[in-house]
């Protein structure tokens, strides 16, 4: 529980700094509460949208050696500022702020070692 909460502070603070760096990419309103929240929803839209997307999308994908996957990302931080109050000016503000966000949140988690607890249930 502990590792999931400290993942979402992670991504709170790469999404700000996406927001810092990333002219195009800023929040409605001020404070943690909208960061926490637009974090929440890209963790949600992550875990259900984006293998969707992935498999729709393999072909064009495999195409594309790959790149592909970075208008993938693009398109679900649009999913999420239509979503929360985090505002994005167009497609290429998307763009940047996608990749911006997935080097940042890649290299804030590398800090953290996964869990090696592994919960075993038995039934007697």
């Amino acid at each position: 529980m502990r590792s999931i909460l400290l993942r979402w502070v992670l991504s709170s603070v790469a999404l700000w700094l996406t927001t810092s760096l990333v002219g195009g990419v800023s929040f409605a309103r001020a404070g943690a509460g909208p960061v926490l929240i637009t974090a929440l929803v890209m963790g949600l839209v992550n875990a259900f949208v984006r293998p969707v997307m992935v498999v729709l999308t393999l072909p064009l994908t495999i195409m594309s050696l790959g790149l592909f996957l970075l208008i993938v990302n693009a398109l679900l931080l649009a999913i999420v500022a239509v979503l929360t109050p985090l505002q994005i000016a167009g497609f290429w503000s998307a763009l940047f702020g996608a990749l911006i966000y997935s080097v940042v949140n890649m290299l804030l988690s590398s800090f953290v070692k996964p869990s090696d607890k592994v919960i075993v249930v038995e039934r007697t």
